[in-house]
């Protein structure tokens, strides 16, 4: 916290951590001028949820949880988690996920691994209130803009509740769909460079799996290489500006998806770009994972 921020309402004190946990909110949209990603949730839908759940705008910040995250409570605190299929525990106890509990000053927060998906997310009443960095308190892995990743000892303020003090929380629990775990179809429509392919037809009859070095930059494919049209076999395209969502595919012919923190510009050809929709589940794709495109709009 700096100088002249308010002091905060609560504190969540970090215990452990798993692989990764991040400070995230809506990102910072607008910037790609200055070479700046979005960023923000990589499962905008899930984050978004815990704020509804919450009574609260999602541009408030929550944390976006790998593998893992033990939290205490410092103050009492209206909390929820979303995204994966994980066991939630608070001081042991099962608690249940996509449904606000109140953490009371001491109390201790267990987000397991998850049995399906990858991240999950912890929204908490007043949002979690570090400083913005350009407009936003998400943690951009690509740049290092935003707050550090969470690490066991640190102390995470809690932004003061709006409204009435404990009202508005209308609904008790969302019915939610846990995320799969067999093979996962990713909607999307074309692409500027689709015509780039010899033969379309393999971007949606192709299996893949999600490869181990994916992260929030993008999901990477392993599998099938897909052909290019004779000629441009060995071309690439001038570097042009690309989406969240983005099928690029690159000189090894094996799709990446990009995810939240992508880059700003990219020089292999983008074939398809996922719905956002799409974007959420492929947020939750765990390595190993079978996965294929369904490309929208085509005959």
């Amino acid at each position: 916290m700096t100088t002249g921020e308010p002091a905060p309402y609560a504190l969540l004190e970090v215990v452990e951590v798993g692989a990764l946990s991040l400070v995230q909110d809506l990102g910072r949209p607008g910037l790609a001028a200055l070479g700046v990603s979005p960023s923000g949730a990589a499962d905008r839908a899930a984050h978004a949820l815990g704020a509804r759940l919450l009574a609260q705008d999602e541009s408030l910040a929550s944390l976006e949880v790998v593998g893992g995250l033990v939290v205490r409570a410092l103050g009492s605190i209206t909390a929820v988690v979303t995204g994966t299929h994980a066991p939630v525990t608070v001081d042991d106890r099962p608690t249940g996920t996509n449904a606000p509990f109140l953490l009371h000053a001491g109390q201790v927060l267990r987000i397991g691994r998850p049995s399906a998906g990858l991240r999950s997310y912890l929204g908490v009443r007043g949002g979690v209130a570090v400083a913005p960095n350009l407009g936003s308190r998400s943690h951009d892995t690509l740049s290092g803009i935003g707050p550090a990743p969470l690490e066991p000892g640190q102390q995470i303020p809690v932004g003061r509740p709006t409204g009435p003090a404990g009202g508005n929380l209308l609904v008790d629990v969302a019915p939610t769909r846990a995320p799969a775990t067999g093979q996962v179809v990713l909607d999307a429509r074309p692409g500027p460079r689709l015509d780039w392919l010899a033969d379309v037809a393999r971007l949606t009859t192709t299996a893949w799996t999600v490869g181990a070095a994916s992260d929030r930059v993008g999901v990477r494919f392993e599998g099938p290489a897909l052909d290019r049209v004779p000629g441009r076999a060995s071309a690439e395209v001038p570097s042009e500006g690309v989406l969240r969502g983005a099928v690029q595919v690159p000189a090894s012919g094996v799709p990446v998806v990009f995810l939240a923190d992508h880059p700003v510009t990219g020089g292999y050809p983008v074939v398809a770009v996922l719905t956002g929709r799409a974007c959420d589940l492929a947020a939750q794709l765990v390595p190993g994972q079978p996965v294929r495109l369904r490309l929208l709009g085509t005959p």
